[in-house]
């Protein structure tokens, strides 16, 4: 696609007095990557099309798109996971061709992945340094990691114990030690795919500290996220992806977020959330001294869930909101409680209870805990409500499973060449689409969503938040844990603020604001 194609007067403008020259010199520009005519087929999808990217060394490029646009899959041909069909790779103008992740590593480029990959049961040492361990006298060195690793830390301002298992970090401090594990290979090229979706705001600007340490040292810095006022903070540029082609790369510092979003969307977004038509009826829901047996977690919370309502759940990382939905969803065990539910009593021992007594949970970690990533559409849409489709000889029923799961890819519009199709091939946005899809099949009462759209564009977020506004008008009740303050403003009816894992109280979200809030988070540490 011509680069100006789809561009105003102005962003021509921009676009033409950036020639391929280093300004007053004459001679030409100098990229530390270029992607040149790249195309990425799979079985039905023409992942990218002839698509573009030249990253100037010392900068920060964002890469932007809808889920499904190809930004992932052209960082993968980057890094040697997917093999190109067409199209020409530079590092310093020199032609590559890798084949393996080693091979990228090797010529200094590296990645953060939007879904961690990582040794949960291990060290962050073990972790940071794995396929590479120092060894003295033919031993692992473990002095030396320590002793890297500390030094990696400090460089990055990063205060965590080296020692420290993955598997007892939260989300946004494992974030952080993939980032200093990318650091670590003294990478000339980092990409970092969302890797503020987990971050709180004072984690995000940590973040930002260190792109622009990295930024002065000379390293060019891919960044793929959806938050469109980090953008503007951290990119020098940015290129934008539509179904898999090339629209254009403008100076960040010259395009309005309004018009990123229409290049990336292909229309005007005027409105960022639907309409409320949703009303609240009677109390579905009494969560009375909810305590966890955990003395670290959540203790003494109690509060009220309407029919039709959708409650946010907001707080900072570490406040325990993914805690206290899982355990209402019965996935942890609590100390003391009840839950009533049209004042009733229910005991969810485990999810299989929760599931049977009308909850679901869509959890805040597709990949961990979300996704069969090597399944297809069809199991994942129907694994939950599994038993519905066993005949009197215990055995499945095809036609009622297809059936169920094509009235899913149509109700929520997910973007998949057909029901055989693997998951993990699909965009993030899609992904969710088919775990709410798979809740839904199971006729839930109460649905428990947890970051629901974590990772997942503009476009994206619009039909998750519709669809929660035409689940609320049928009845169902929602709560919401979301790290986006703007999200809980523009979707919810009532906002519950966690605090160091106490309720620090319920506000109505059309009377409160951003910063009573965050003062109501910061209540009790």
């Amino acid at each position: 696609m011509d680069q100006t194609a789809d561009a105003t007067p102005a962003e021509k403008l921009v676009q033409d007095i950036k020639p391929d020259t280093v300004a007053g010199s004459g001679e030409p520009t100098k990229y530390v990557l270029e992607m040149k005519g790249i195309s990425k087929a799979f079985p039905g999808v023409q992942a990218l099309d002839s698509v573009n990217l030249r990253l100037r060394p010392g900068s920060i490029h964002a890469l932007l798109g809808e889920n499904g646009a190809g930004k992932s899959t052209l960082m993968k041909v980057l890094f040697g996971i997917y093999r190109k069909d067409s199209g020409e790779i530079l590092i310093d103008g020199q032609p590559v061709e890798f084949t393996s992740s080693k091979q990228a590593l090797d010529h200094g480029v590296s990645m953060v992945h939007q879904e961690l990959n990582q040794v949960r049961s291990t060290r962050i040492v073990d972790n940071l340094w794995l396929g590479r361990f120092p060894t003295k006298n033919g031993l692992i060195d473990e002095q030396k990691m320590k002793t890297d690793t500390q030094a990696i830390f400090d460089s990055l301002d990063i205060r965590l114990d080296p020692h420290t298992r993955i598997s007892d970090l939260s989300v946004s401090s494992a974030q952080m030690v993939e980032i200093a594990k990318a650091v670590s290979y003294n990478a000339r090229i980092i990409v970092m795919d969302e890797p503020t979706s987990s971050l709180t705001e004072t984690e995000v600007n940590h973040l930002f500290r260190i792109l622009r340490t990295l930024r002065e040292n000379g390293t060019a810095i891919v960044y793929i996220s959806h938050k469109m006022d980090e953008i503007k903070q951290i990119a020098d540029e940015v290129t934008i992806f539509r179904d898999g082609k090339y629209v254009g790369t403008y100076e960040a510092a010259m395009i309005s977020i309004d018009e990123i979003i229409r290049k990336m969307v292909g229309r005007n977004l005027e409105n960022w959330f639907p309409p409320k038509t949703n009303c609240p009826g009677e109390v579905i829901l009494e969560v009375r001294d909810f305590s966890s047996t955990n003395p670290r977690s959540f203790k003494g919370v109690s509060f009220d869930l309407r029919e039709g309502e959708i409650l946010g759940i907001s707080g900072l990382v570490g406040s325990q909101r993914t805690e206290l939905v899982e355990s209402i969803f019965g996935f942890r065990s609590i100390e003391s409680g009840t839950l009533l539910k049209k004042g009733n009593s229910v005991v969810n021992r485990n999810p299989a209870v929760a599931i049977q007594n009308g909850f679901s949970l869509v959890t805040e970690e597709r990949r961990a805990n979300g996704i069969f990533g090597v399944a297809d559409i069809t199991f994942n849409s129907t694994i939950a409500h599994l038993r519905a489709y066993l005949n009197k000889f215990f055995l499945l029923k095809d036609n009622e499973m297809h059936a169920d799961t094509q009235k899913s890819v149509d109700q929520l519009s997910i973007k998949t060449p057909s029901q055989k199709t693997r998951i993990s091939s699909l965009s993030g946005g899609n992904q969710q689409k088919v775990i709410l899809g798979r809740w839904l099949l199971t006729s839930p009462d109460i649905l428990l969503l947890d970051e629901p759209t974590r990772g997942i564009d503009v476009g994206a977020k619009y039909e998750i938040y519709q669809l929660m506004i035409e689940l609320a008008n049928q009845g169902k009740a929602i709560i919401m844990v979301s790290s986006e303050m703007p999200e809980l403003l523009g979707v919810t009816d009532r906002i519950l603020v966690m605090s160091n894992g106490q309720m620090a109280g319920i506000v109505n979200t059309k009377e409160t604001t951003q910063e009573q809030i965050m003062t109501l988070a910061a209540k009790y540490l």
